[in-house]
């Protein structure tokens, strides 16, 4: 019976559900015991018929989750269960050579390694696909003047492609992060109760580097009988600080999709409904899914971080909350991801709004520019602070275009001529080095994404 939505299909793409799956868990650990086997052989631990038979039956595919939950209710012991079984397809004179010099941990932990790169695998792709599409709509929109809020407030003017370049330099340095954190996440641990290899000796690490490179992971340096669970609290905090940036582009598109700001917009399928009870409303519902799965992603980070400290070589106070902690991380940021990538795709940008928006504060938002003007002609910059403030305010009492008001005001008239004053007064100029910005973020992204 599915009692969670990822249980449902609610959330979680077929292929990242896949990884997680009851057999899927039970095939990586299976590879592991063939692995170990075949490397053992290699080096003269086990005989080497052994080591080529117990490798032939673990990746037989014969070996299913009904056997071993039927095994493991004996033994309730789930490793044990699965060994058993990997027994059962093995004939009698090798089976004393199944699951030599490991422990339990030695296939939960590498095979949460196996998972985790099989999920990157998955998701990397994603961050760079969703890199690229802010990317192109940051130079699409580069030279389109916008309001740049600071406070909720209107503060200065903004390259509308510049909210794109921002999110697209953060999706791009998630790739960095990802390749940077795989040499210490993705780790192969094979050496025993305690992690010293006592029953293979001084050849456990050479079995460890072996089994690694076979299963496309790091082996570990040092370890107790568990990897250390910062590697997994690393893991998990990167997949939330992707969560959070998702969410910080969830919460702009949601704010300017407001009906006072309305400059971009989800798009809106036809049959879609917006409100059960009012049929005109387009709600941003994909970006407020994100942002609730984002607070839920990042509730996994402190169960994570408090599995690190465990009793003396290792307890099992970690054990249970992991498996919801890695399987459940790992599919909303690919969920979150899958949706963000259709967001971003179909966005509507009312650039006609863009421009209107500009001219709510009547004018206001040039005053960064008007104290720019005095300054440069010599006046004191605290002198002509007060000036800019105060005939904003006034012009703001009485309703009036602020360049109007500056006009009639002999602190600026003065000074400015009433050409220097309509200069001031045109957006398109003040887009600083935003094109610049914009198209080095590019470069930078292109470059990050190409190897991907």
């Amino acid at each position: 019976m599915a009692i969670l939505p990822i249980d449902t299909g609610r959330y979680g793409t077929p292929e990242m559900m896949k990884i997680f799956s009851e057999q899927k868990k039970i095939d990586y650990q299976l590879e592991i015991e063939g692995a170990a086997a075949i490397s053992q052989s290699e080096i003269g631990l086990i005989p080497k018929a052994a080591g080529k038979k117990i490798f032939s039956a673990a990746n037989s595919g014969k070996i299913t989750a009904k056997r071993i939950k039927q095994l493991e209710a004996k033994s309730d012991h789930d490793t044990a269960a699965l060994v058993e079984s990997l027994s059962e397809k093995c004939p009698k004179e090798v089976r004393p050579w199944i699951h030599y010099g490991l422990t339990s941990n030695d296939l939960v932990d590498t095979s949460n390694s196996m998972q985790m790169r099989d999920a990157l695998i998955i998701i990397e792709p994603k961050v760079a696909k969703l890199a690229l599409l802010l990317s192109k709509k940051a130079i699409k929109h580069a030279k389109t003047p916008a309001v740049g809020r600071t406070h909720g407030q209107h503060a200065s003017i903004i390259s509308f492609g510049l909210k794109f370049a921002n999110w697209a330099a953060e999706m791009s340095k998630h790739i960095e992060r990802i390749n940077e954190l795989k040499k210490r996440i993705l780790i192969c641990k094979t050496l025993g109760v305690v992690g010293t290899g006592s029953l293979m000796g001084a050849k456990s690490v050479e079995v460890q580097k072996r089994v690694a490179k076979r299963l496309k992971l790091f082996p570990a340096e040092v370890t107790t009988q568990v990897i250390p669970r910062e590697r997994y609290a690393e893991y998990v905090f990167e997949l939330a600080l992707i969560g959070s940036t998702l969410e910080k582009i969830a919460i702009e598109i949601r704010n300017l999709q407001r009906t006072e700001i309305g400059e971009v917009a989800e798009h809106f399928r036809k049959g879609q409904m917006g409100s059960s009870a009012v049929p005109v409303k387009r709600n941003p519902i994909k970006s407020e899914r994100i942002s609730s799965l984002s607070k839920l992603l990042r509730s996994q980070v402190g169960v994570s971080f408090e599995n690190i400290p465990l009793w003396h070589e290792r307890d099992l106070s970690n054990s249970a909350n992991e498996r919801f902690v890695l399987p459940t991380s790992s599919i909303l940021v690919d969920e979150m991801l899958e949706t963000m990538i259709r967001i971003v795709s179909n966005l509507v940008v009312n650039e006609k709004r863009i421009i209107e928006n500009l001219k709510i504060t009547k004018g206001q938002i040039f005053a960064e520019f008007v104290l720019e003007a005095l300054i440069k002609k010599g006046v004191p910059r605290f002198v002509a602070y007060r000036d800019v403030q105060r005939v904003a305010f006034e012009a703001k009492d009485k309703e009036m275009e602020y360049k109007d008001a500056i006009k009639g005001d002999k602190a600026f008239s003065s000074i400015l001529s009433e050409k220097e004053i309509e200069a001031i007064f045109s957006p398109e100029k003040h887009l600083g080095a935003s094109a610049i910005i914009i198209n080095n973020v590019k470069k930078s992204v292109a470059k990050t994404c190409q190897s991907i």
